[in-house]
């Protein structure tokens, strides 16, 4: 018990010196909202990447986009054992993003993401590990997506 609070205390203090700031913790730079989201493709990232987004939404500014988005989930093997036993697998998603201004697509972008994970006997915990991959695959797009739409606002 004592050894997790100590630990605790040090990462905290570690991390409240040493100049981390949350990516978008400034959100009053962020000049721009989505006005509407449109979503294709794997339900869960989908799923996890309209509630990153949502925060955008609602916001009064004079440049409004809407979001276009096809995602594609694939797992593939990437190796078995002698036994011919799946050992290791690779997760990816591809998205094509859409960024729409006044019903005119001024940027597409194509984000794909990629991590391996092993094959777990207990296939209820590989179902977690992999729905928290989903979701770091939906974070990074969101981080991805916001920064091309920074970029497209700055011209």
């Amino acid at each position: 018990m004592y050894k997790k609070l100590t630990l605790l205390i040090i990462i905290t203090s570690l991390l409240s010196h040493c100049g981390f700031t949350p990516l978008h913790s400034n959100k009053k730079s962020i000049n721009f909202s989505i006005e509407n989201i449109f979503l294709e493709g794997d339900r869960t990232i989908n799923n996890y990447l309209k509630s990153n987004l949502k925060q955008l939404q609602g916001k009064d500014s004079q440049k409004q986009y809407n979001i276009k988005s096809n995602t594609k989930f694939t797992k593939k093997i990437l190796s078995k054992d002698k036994t011919a036993k799946i050992t290791d697998y690779e997760l990816s998603s591809n998205s094509v993003i859409q960024i729409i201004f006044r019903d005119k697509v001024i940027k597409e972008i194509i984000i794909i993401e990629r991590k391996n994970m092993n094959n777990m006997n207990d296939k209820l915990e590989e179902q977690k590990y992999e729905r928290v991959i989903k979701q770091n695959f939906a974070s990074s797009i969101t981080n991805k997506l916001i920064t091309e739409i920074s970029l497209i606002n700055d011209n």
